[in-house]
């Protein structure tokens, strides 16, 4: 004999289902919202700083015999590793945090980070910039899509994706010494399918951390989770568009 469900019960179970839907586009488009304002954020604080006298502040002109270099100072040093700090207070502390408190975080972090990008400005040409910004605009978003609609399990390259990352900085500050042009450019192509994969796998995991805390009633959790799952995806965007300006940027003459 068929089971028969109940229509009140059905009816319910498919109303929860849709209530879910909804819930998570609309966390996901909170989410996407934050990382569009905190990049348009740096873009602003780069450009402001680029266009006034606060560059030398950062960065020191010196005349050569092949033109003008531009020696980083202490306050420079400062604006590149400073947002590394706000990165750990809103990784580690965010359940410490006030939602207005990791907001206010997330906004400083973007603006530091403008600050920090300002070397970029130095090193390419404005056309370059802009357009490596365009390519790595569309790239994230077609991956991103992917990560959200697959029915694949990404999850299990997680543990993969973190050592890449982890073995890209360490190649990095080793290249800072044997300045190597080859291991340059070997850096920035594992770098953009690091990257690339890191933001299908970041936005499928916040889909599926969605699912997990949806039905808490604290709508305070879901505010301070948007802020940084919204961090993790600016985090693969700005990535993702260095490498590829390294790769492919015009550098100034």
């Amino acid at each position: 004999m068929a089971f028969i469900p109940n229509s009140r019960e059905f009816q319910g179970s498919r109303s929860d289902t849709v209530a879910i839907d909804l819930g998570l586009r609309a966390y996901m488009l909170r989410v996407y919202n934050w990382m569009a304002s905190g990049l348009a954020l740096t873009g602003i604080v780069a450009l402001l700083i680029v266009h006034s006298s606060a560059l030398d502040y950062l960065y020191r002109p010196v005349a050569t015999d092949y033109g003008t270099s531009y020696q980083i100072t202490q306050l420079g040093y400062l604006a590149i590793f400073a947002p590394l700090g706000f990165v750990l207070l809103l990784r580690f502390g965010i359940n410490r945090l006030s939602t207005a408190a990791a907001q206010a975080v997330f906004w400083i972090y973007c603006a530091v980070m403008g600050a920090s990008l300002t070397s970029i400005f130095l090193v390419y040409t404005d056309s370059s910039i802009a357009q490596t910004f365009f390519i790595t605009a569309g790239t994230f978003a077609g991956v991103s899509i992917y990560g959200y609609t697959t029915k694949r399990d990404l999850t299990k390259f997680g543990d993969f994706l973190f050592m890449a990352v982890l073995g890209l900085i360490i190649a990095m500050v080793a290249n800072m010494f044997v300045r190597s042009q080859g291991m340059s450019l070997l850096i920035s192509v594992v770098g953009v399918l690091v990257f690339t994969a890191l933001t299908a796998f970041r936005t499928q995991q916040i889909k599926s951390n969605y699912l997990g805390f949806a039905s808490s009633a604290a709508p305070d959790l879901a505010a301070k989770r948007s802020v940084l799952d919204a961090l993790g995806l600016y985090l693969s965007f700005v990535n993702l568009f260095l490498m590829l300006l390294r790769l492919s940027g015009g550098r100034r003459g």
